[in-house]
């Protein structure tokens, strides 16, 4: 725990350091295509009235360097062939960078596997000045009981998400209030350690340093739900190739955060082995001719297979649309089953509104958000993210919300356990009821 609080306090320090020099990289290494934005900032923006993020200190922003390429040696969100990933960062990194006419020393990163878990605490404290201080703050995060989350893991994220006042709740920054007891609810997603150090390792080894390590499931929600949404409560559903990430906000925090090792890439492999087509082949027809849907008109729209196997018969196959859904729904319906089961884990259910939106590169299949609507019974839209300046055309799309949440990540941090100077020796207590339910009872 001490090691993590001094890296992720280190890390913190080395993005300030870079804003302050104006430019940082953002990459987001996912499992089909490594995107990297090379920011320029601007300068502090005006104070925010909610008071969001005004520890950390935010700043505006815009593009100047985009690039994505190809994805490789990167497996379920995670880095599988450490040189084949090295190689890619590296490609991307270096277009990025020829685009924005600089260099860049600096990156923050998102990834989008690791088994991520989420846990709620809960701490309080007696004030003694009668006032909330910084040092009341720090002191009440120190007296969180975390839980034993087990060897290997560490902690990715651990935002303070309400804070009370006596019997007053709801506080973003209780900092300045009179009262005589303060309490806070807090949320901890812990990752396993070998997936981390392994993008650590790449990363370095890309003469890079790391200047902050944020979830993808975390940053396509910062980037895809409407301010309403985050405030009244919605999930996020970020479908990758690897990997689909589900991530609920509420109160403008996330609360909870889990993947599922399914995305876009099984939904190829479906129609590659079943079509006994090469990946890039069963890819195209995916794109172009993909669906959840068949009606009648489908099964007399045939697709030419087309490929280069020297098979002339082969070669020229056609099939209906109908067969090509019939291969790609089975499996798009797992992925929701195991969205709509770790949902149901979360306690989803519980909060005040049920928002659903659906994003990322696999999210873009026509008819999706109906059938995500049929298997998660909740209100289901297709989110795209924010407009970001600078941002060329071809990265606005869905595919790209985690790369967009990663820049307002860097911009506008949330307040985490390490911006506070916190006793280092707290190790794990007693362990803690899992997920949201605990929130309920706070809201």
């Amino acid at each position: 725990m001490t090691d993590l609080y001094q890296s992720q306090r280190a890390m913190r320090n080395m993005r300030q350091a870079a804003m302050q020099r104006g430019v940082i990289a953002i990459l987001d290494v996912g499992t089909s295509k490594i995107a990297c934005l090379v920011l320029k900032f601007d300068g502090p923006e005006p104070e925010r009235e909610d008071g969001l993020g005004s520890l950390a200190g935010q700043s505006q922003f815009r593009v100047i360097g985009a690039a994505t390429t190809r994805s490789r040696g990167v497996r379920f969100g995670e880095i599988h062939t450490m040189q084949e990933t090295e190689r890619a960062i590296r490609t991307a990194v270096q277009a990025a960078q020829k685009m924005a006419q600089v260099r860049v020393d600096h990156v923050i990163a998102c990834f989008s596997g690791a088994h991520p878990r989420s846990y709620g605490l809960a701490g309080e404290v007696q004030l003694a000045e009668g006032q909330v201080s910084e040092n009341d703050v720090a002191r009440v995060l120190a007296a969180c009981d975390v839980p034993d989350y087990g060897q290997g893991r560490e902690v990715l994220h651990a935002h303070p998400v309400n804070f009370a006042v006596d019997h007053r709740t709801g506080f973003g920054d209780p900092r300045g209030h009179v009262g005589n007891r303060l309490a806070v609810d807090m949320h901890l997603l812990t990752v396993d350690t070998p997936a981390v150090q392994n993008l650590l390792y790449c990363i370095k080894r890309c003469d890079l340093e790391m200047a902050g390590l944020a979830s993808s499931a975390y940053v396509s929600g910062l980037a895809s739900l409407v301010e309403d949404e985050q405030e009244l409560g919605a999930a996020c559903i970020d479908m990758g190739g690897g990997a689909t990430g589900v991530s609920i906000f509420i109160k403008k925090h996330m609360i909870f955060a889990e993947s599922a090792r399914l995305g876009g890439d099984h939904v190829t492999s479906d129609i590659a082995k079943g079509l006994q087509v090469p990946v890039p082949v069963a890819e195209r027809i995916k794109t172009i001719h993909g669906g959840v849907h068949a009606t009648g008109m489908d099964d007399r729209e045939m697709i030419e297979i087309g490929g280069d196997s020297g098979d002339w018969e082969k070669d020229r196959r056609k099939i209906s649309r109908t067969e090509l859904i019939g291969i790609m729904r089975p499996r798009i319906e797992e992925i929701l089953e195991e969205v709509r089961a770790i949902l149901d884990v979360a306690g989803f259910d519980h909060l005040p509104s049920q928002q659903i939106v659906l994003t990322g590169g696999a999210s873009q299949i026509p008819g999706l958000d109906g059938l995500a609507a049929r298997i998660l019974g909740h209100n289901v839209r297709l989110g795209r993210p924010l407009r970001v300046q600078g941002l060329p055309q071809a990265a606005t799309g869905a595919a790209f919300s985690s790369s967009v949440g990663l820049c307002l990540f860097a911009a506008h941090p949330q307040d985490e356990w390490w911006d506070f100077e916190i006793p280092a020796e707290r190790y794990p207590a007693r362990s803690l009821r899992r997920a949201v339910r605990w929130f309920k009872d706070n809201w």
